[in-house]
């Protein structure tokens, strides 16, 4: 049975779990303005921008084209589908995402799982996208993990589950960060929010959906920590 009270927590385990959750934190708010985990925030892009394209799928919609920018912007280009929901799809998928690895990371399996999948979305990506950027960041990701999975499985160096969990926590931190800064500290007229309260006025803004949108990205960190917790026990 689930310990979903934590009973008797933390064994060595969880520790290492939070420590490495917290240790990645540091070093991502650290390097944060450098070029260093640049690449891994263009797969938050990446991955946010495929969320939009992944809901105008299941909403009957099509797909033109996705685009990632050097500059960590990005866009989608749909046609059809369900654009209320396309629009918050962006963010509130990457956090989704962000959460799913972070509890992948907790297992070699799963975290094998994360790999494959991010793998084959990047080579899925890789024949729509419509820039070189992007391009380069699918064929780039592609190596890289290749690289780790082959020295997880063919040497002492096991360190698939680490880089999943950091790419999680790296896209858990991204979507909240990316939420205050298009949408609250700078107000950029055309987000998400924006364009999503002019189809939803009530019952707020394009900066209060903004919040309700960081609200809901910062549970879904919260609830990858604690469901980890509740895994690793």
């Amino acid at each position: 049975m689930p310990n979903w009270e934590l009973r008797n927590c933390c064994h060595r385990d969880q520790v290492l779990f939070l420590v490495t959750i917290g240790v990645f934190t540091l070093v991502i708010l650290a390097l944060w303005r450098t070029f260093i985990i640049t690449p891994f925030k263009l797969i938050t892009v990446f991955l946010h921008e495929a969320s939009h394209a992944i809901a105008c799928k299941l909403t009957c919609g099509e797909v033109e084209g996705i685009q990632v920018h050097a500059n960590e912007g990005g866009v989608t280009q749909t046609r059809g589908g369900a654009y209320w929901l396309i629009l918050p799809a962006g963010y509130l998928g990457s956090s989704f995402w962000g959460m799913a690895m972070i509890l992948a990371s907790t297992n070699l399996l799963t975290a094998r799982i994360a790999a494959g999948c991010l793998g084959l979305a990047l080579l899925v990506v890789l024949f729509i996208a419509k820039n070189w950027t992007l391009r380069g960041l699918c064929v780039g990701f592609i190596i890289f993990l290749a690289v780790v999975w082959v020295l997880q499985e063919t040497t002492t160096v096991r360190i698939l589950r680490y880089v999943i969990l950091f790419i999680g926590v790296m896209n858990s931190l991204f979507s909240v960060y990316d939420i205050y800064d298009d949408l609250i500290s700078r107000r950029v007229n055309s987000s998400d929010a924006e364009k999503f309260a002019e189809l939803c006025p009530c019952p707020c803004n394009g900066i209060g959906w903004g919040v309700i949108w960081g609200m809901i990205s910062f549970i879904f960190l919260c609830a990858s920590i604690y469901l980890g917790l509740v895994i690793l026990s």
